[in-house]
């Protein structure tokens, strides 16, 4: 892989975020680019940096993750969203915001990263 594949965290828990940067760390393939604490980050965040992903979590305050899915996916269809969140049940209302994929927190590393390396990207 040329570049490696660019990713944003959105989760408005600081150590959760923490968490999957540190994670992402290990793997080469991936780059974390930035953190997003709620949706209107994550939305900004994305009109400035063009990530190739975003992990989104669903329930945030300001704006939730499906909220903010819905604008990303209608302004830059080419982003990748992965809803990451503790709740299975959030599952059809994600895919139905344009969630590209659905993971529920913790999953095995080895899934998430998968989830990532499997999504179509742009050429970065």
């Amino acid at each position: 892989m040329a570049h490696p594949i660019r990713v944003l965290i959105t989760d408005d828990h600081a150590r959760s975020r923490n968490s999957l940067r540190a994670l992402l760390a290990t793997w080469p393939e991936v780059e974390v680019i930035g953190e997003a604490a709620n949706g209107q980050e994550a939305v900004r965040w994305v009109k400035e940096w063009q990530p190739d992903v975003v992990l989104m979590d669903a329930r945030m305050p300001l704006m939730d993750g499906f909220e903010a899915t819905r604008l990303i996916k209608n302004k830059w269809p080419g982003i990748k969203i992965i809803m990451l969140t503790l709740y299975a049940t959030y599952k059809t209302e994600a895919l139905a915001a344009g969630a590209d994929a659905f993971l529920c927190k913790g999953c095995s590393d080895e899934k998430l990263v998968a989830a990532i390396l499997a999504l179509p990207h742009k050429a970065s």
